[in-house]
């Protein structure tokens, strides 16, 4: 499976806003700009994060979006079905009805086991995994200054 920008940009924002939790609420302008997303877009991949419960929204002049739990609660796995919906790279793996040769096809297993891997790695991984190696990349980024 090839992620869309959808899933792409929606786990950026989502890493975003995780990084900056102590500035929460965040207008979606400022995660747009941070993360080289359009704000238009951003709304669009915002509004399914809302409706899945992992962000909620504020209004008012101190509104803006934030987590709806914690970085450690928010499986990958969950944010890609979110906005992508199944990992499957065909749509035989999820429905064998769409093709007359599911039952003896050798390639919908190849397929099931790349859906089975994917999923198995999305569901190991939380947001706060990625906010640790974000941290740890730019930590190891920083010029070193010899005396």
């Amino acid at each position: 499976m090839k992620l869309s920008t959808r899933g792409r940009y929606g786990t950026r924002a989502l890493l975003d806003l995780a990084l900056h939790r102590e500035e929460e609420p965040i207008l979606l302008k400022d995660i747009a700009q941070r993360q080289q997303i359009s704000q238009l877009y951003l709304e669009r991949l915002i509004a399914p994060l809302i409706a899945g419960g992992i962000i909620r929204s504020t209004r008012g002049a101190r509104g803006g979006v934030s987590l709806a739990k914690p970085p450690e609660e928010v499986k990958l796995s969950e944010v890609i079905q979110l906005l992508e919906g199944s990992t499957a790279p065909a749509d035989c793996v999820n429905n064998p009805k769409v093709c007359s040769r599911s039952d003896s096809c050798a390639t919908r297993d190849v397929w099931g086991e790349l859906k089975k891997a994917m999923d198995e790695v999305l569901q190991s991984k939380t947001l706060q995994n990625l906010v640790e190696q974000q941290r740890e990349k730019v930590r190891s980024k920083k010029p070193m200054y010899y005396i």
